[in-house]
């Protein structure tokens, strides 16, 4: 009982993270527009942080993920010449 399970476990990580990074994902499950989404961000929140953004998201009929990718498309938009 004290040998370790040759199991992979949920996620593994990768070797190299760089190719990791440039790798196309998986198709996701939902097929409207974000499944043209390709790329993943993790961030780390305080608790009352997320509260506050679910909440938010509640109020406004969306989504976290649809709030915070038009949140993150104003504040960084295409064209680096354009400001707000």
């Amino acid at each position: 009982m004290s040998e370790r399970s040759t199991k992979r476990g949920f996620v593994s990580r990768p070797g190299d993270a760089e190719s990791w990074i440039k790798a196309p994902e998986a198709n996701g499950r939902r097929s409207d527009d974000t499944s043209a989404f390709s790329a993943r961000l993790t961030i780390d929140v305080t608790p009352a942080l997320r509260g506050r953004i679910k909440v938010a998201a509640f109020r406004r009929g969306i989504t976290v993920a649809d709030m915070l990718r038009d949140l993150l498309s104003r504040e960084y938009p295409d064209d680096p010449g354009v400001s707000s």
